[in-house]
């Protein structure tokens, strides 16, 4: 993850500060871009599931041996998607012989969640019926 990313997913805050949310100040054209890279790696269905397997993996980390069998995917191709989640920093990992074991960075996760949440007792806005919602 850049140093960009970073900061668009630290918010400005101290490390105790909670994340500036979308509703609370409009996002830059950097910040924007460089956040749509994170949400980007988790805008296909394969690197969903991989990220899903990883996180919900019981002792916190799991064997690419482990991953590779759940997809009719060739290993290169796994290799690539575990490779952009990488890169978007919602994963690490570490080779032990030949094998490669994978780990959420759930502090990046954290912060997505954190930049998408309403904060607490904000109402929403009384918008009503659109016309067409609903049909």
């Amino acid at each position: 993850m850049s140093k960009q990313e970073l900061v668009v997913l630290e918010g400005t805050g101290g490390a105790d500060a909670c994340c500036p949310g979308l509703l609370t100040a409009p996002l830059d054209e950097e910040q924007a871009v460089d956040l749509a890279r994170v949400f980007k790696a988790l805008g296909d269905p394969v690197r969903l599931r991989l990220l899903s397997m990883i996180a919900s993996k019981a002792g916190g980390e799991v064997c690419v041996c482990d991953l590779t069998p759940a997809f009719d995917l060739s290993q290169p191709t796994i290799s690539h998607h575990l490779k952009l989640l990488r890169q978007a920093g919602l994963i690490d990992c570490e080779r032990r012989g030949t094998w490669v074991y994978y780990w959420l960075l759930p502090e990046t996760t954290d912060r997505l969640a954190g930049l998408l949440t309403r904060p607490a007792g904000t109402p929403l806005p009384d918008h009503g019926v659109r016309a067409g919602a609903g049909s």
